[in-house]
């Protein structure tokens, strides 16, 4: 004899409004963390560019014949250029006392443990940031202390921030809208399977279990009925299925390179032209994948041992021919040749693996836009300079400027593997080691990357 099941509801109705509200919630969540996240990340940077500003006006203060001299460099007002001119403000105090700048622009009270101090506030009606920080001058038996407030607008981050924020609200209207079609589709399909799972138990009958008292949704009312004299083994072949797949998670860990020869292998034996197809832009993906994380990782590397720069004495040219013998066998792969020029020997201080990974970045560079049968040059002089030249089409006029900055890629770089971060690696290479990097083109054609140092 069976009982009839409470009945509580439906199934479906209660899965769809736990995955759309779950995704409401996820994407509200996302929103807000990735908004203030940049935030912090932007104002951060903006107080690190105030910070050194503030430093090289501090720097520059002596005393001569017992008076205070300021000679605030060109710098340190330059690093604080951005894309919406933000306005800068100064003040420097004596012992107190003002003597130069904007009056107006008044001193914070540093924290105890710090000689720095960062606030947020209103000058002349702008809504600005403003750091304030002093040091102490002795000459000539005299002890004095100079304080300097520098302090900028916020335009550029509020821009930026508003920008952020229309890319995180469409992300998460994205994710939203994904996760709610998915959750239709989810529902109908796990009703139907447990509609196929009824039929199949209620076939083999509830003949020794008590019955399931407690309410359940509408759609599981006849399941329950079959459920019954099931429940102890199904439970039990859940919980070995659930170990069973938390071993197989553990163990299958495949690494993008397995997966690229195994794709490669594939592609040689496969015939039908969409399959060849498809297993090409399975590697292609695989191949901008291992490149994007490869050079992230290179650039975070860089961008850490940028502010912690070490100095060590090498010679140029034989740290670059070391990098240019391990890169020959993957030039040669791609029918180019390598040739280095210059000098014999050029003395540099620097730190040699950031310089390598620079020049390295200059070379991949080359070696994608470079003809068949076409040689990239490698000059080194005793600037010191490192230039790489190709016989490629070259960088367009107009794009000189941008392509350095992050994510950056060329009109002509269509179709080609990469990741619009590896000139950026080479400029933050040169201005860490107080250079820079110059895009030309060689006027026999080709593009030509100059790392002076």
């Amino acid at each position: 004899m069976t009982t009839n099941p409470n009945v509580s509801g439906s199934l479906r109705n209660r899965l769809v409004l736990t995955l759309i509200g779950g995704a409401a919630v996820l994407a509200v969540l996302l929103f807000f963390a990735v908004r203030n996240y940049a935030a912090q990340v932007a104002q951060q940077g903006q107080d690190n560019i105030l910070e050194a500003s503030v430093t090289s006006i501090l720097d520059a203060a002596a005393l001569r014949d017992g008076v205070l001299e300021v000679d605030i460099p060109y710098a340190a007002f330059s690093m604080l250029t951005t894309p919406t001119d933000d306005r800068v403000f100064y003040a420097i105090y004596q012992d107190g006392v003002f003597l130069s700048g904007y009056e107006d622009l008044r001193l914070a009270a540093a924290p105890a443990q710090s000689d720095w101090s960062f606030t947020s506030g209103e000058l002349r009606g702008e809504r600005i940031r403003q750091v304030s920080a002093s040091r102490t001058l002795v000459g000539l038996g005299r002890q004095t202390e100079i304080e300097v407030v520098l302090g900028q607008t916020q335009d550029a981050l509020s821009r930026t921030l508003d920008q952020i924020s229309r890319n995180a609200a469409f992300l998460g209207l994205g994710f939203f809208l994904l996760t709610a079609a998915l959750s239709f589709w989810i529902t109908s399909t796990t009703i139907g399977q447990l509609n196929k799972l009824t039929t199949s138990v209620t076939r083999r009958g509830p003949q020794d279990l008590s019955p399931f008292k407690k309410p359940v949704p509408r759609e599981m009312a006849p399941l329950v009925m079959s459920l019954n004299s099931l429940m102890g083994r199904l439970d039990q072949s859940l919980s070995q299925s659930e170990d069973f797949i938390a071993e197989a998670a553990h163990r299958v860990r495949t690494p993008l390179a397995t997966v690229r020869s195994y794709a490669e292998a594939t592609l040689h034996r496969v015939e039908r032209k969409e399959n060849r197809e498809a297993l090409r832009a399975m590697v292609r993906a695989i191949d901008e994948s291992s490149r994007a994380a490869g050079q992230l990782l290179d650039h975070a590397m860089i961008t850490f041992r940028a502010d912690h720069l070490v100095r060590e004495d090498v010679d140029l040219v034989e740290l670059i021919r070391d990098l240019v013998q391990r890169l020959t066998p993957i030039a040669e792969m791609k029918e180019l040749s390598l040739s280095m020029t210059g000098d014999p020997t050029v003395p540099y201080s620097g730190d040699p693996i950031l310089i390598q990974n620079a020049v390295r970045n200059m070379i991949d560079n080359a070696l994608k836009y470079a003809p068949l049968d076409s040689t990239v040059e490698i000059e080194i002089n005793g600037k010191p300079e490192i230039k790489v030249s190709d016989s490629g089409p070259g960088f367009l006029p107009e794009e000189v400027e941008t392509l350095t900055r992050r994510f950056e890629r060329g009109k002509n770089a269509a179709g080609t593997i990469g990741s619009g971060l590896g000139l950026t690696i080479a400029q933050d290479v040169a201005i860490a080691h107080g250079g820079t990097l110059v895009l030309t083109n060689q006027p026999s054609g080709g593009a030509c990357v100059i790392l002076s140092l």
